[in-house]
């Protein structure tokens, strides 16, 4: 056998040990939880952001308390994203309990075909399974509930302004326009409120153009800009252009994109 054969060999034999690790490894490893468990939690409860006189004050610890929340979702959604991207060689070849989970997944990401092949479903899966710049969540935040100020987060623990729409889901807002059925959502807690609104940015269909944005940057391996995904939000708030330029303006002045970077 010639030296070039004789690597070829080494070659194949090493890739199937990669491959056969790699189904090993998740056939036999226990599937991360597609939704949080809230309840498993002991959360704070919301601080009295009242209280502070200092306007500097009030947003130190505003942020303070949003950052952790903020990073754990974030943290859980790469751990989901981790093993999604571990199913991407074995596409053709998942075991039962790899395609239950990943047809979970598509369901509960609001896949647009979850019968299509698995390689097809993990690769719109790789678009929304994904991080929620802190900058942008934070500046979100502070511009929804009025630096957890505001009725809803009080009352609610609404941090991002959520709507939801069965009867007494949540709380009526005074300014509800005649024939309108919404409500403002409430939360269990703060954490919870977090993660319905990063699940929401990244499965409804409004939103499409900021995964976008996110997974170029990915692809050019350059840094999930908070102010750049801003521009994806031009549905989440009926002033529209006015809302992204103040939630830019928001990162920049209080330094926020310092915490994309993390």
């Amino acid at each position: 056998m010639s030296r070039h054969n004789q690597l070829f060999f080494v070659v194949v034999i090493l890739a199937c040990i990669v491959a056969f690790y790699l189904l090993f490894t998740v056939s036999t490893t226990n599937m991360p939880d597609i939704q949080a468990e809230s309840s498993s939690y002991s959360d704070p409860e919301l601080p009295d952001f009242s209280v502070y006189v200092q306007v500097k004050d009030k947003k130190a610890n505003f942020f303070e308390y949003m950052l952790p929340l903020i990073q754990s979702e974030n943290q859980r959604l790469l751990t989901l994203r981790e093993h999604l991207q571990v199913l991407v060689p074995l596409a053709n070849s998942l075991n039962e309990d790899q395609r239950e989970w990943l047809q979970q997944l598509a369901t509960y990401y609001r896949a647009k075909d979850t019968s299509r092949p698995d390689e097809e479903l993990i690769a719109e899966l790789l678009l929304k399974v994904d991080l929620i710049p802190p900058s942008l969540a934070l500046a979100q935040s502070a511009n929804e509930s009025a630096w957890g100020s505001s009725r809803f987060a009080v009352k609610g623990n609404n941090l991002f302004g959520q709507w939801c729409f069965n009867k007494g889901c949540g709380m009526l807002p005074s300014g509800r326009d005649p024939g309108a059925s919404h409500e403002v959502a409430s939360y269990s807690s703060p954490r919870q409120s977090v993660e319905s609104y990063i699940h929401n940015l990244n499965t409804n269909q409004a939103y499409a153009q900021l995964r976008q944005l996110r997974a170029s940057s990915r692809q050019q391996t350059k840094t999930i800009s908070g102010p750049k995904l801003a521009q994806g939000l031009l549905k989440y708030s009926s002033r529209g252009e006015d809302y992204v330029s103040e939630l830019q303006q928001m990162i920049r002045i209080n330094k926020l994109d310092q915490y994309d970077a993390l």
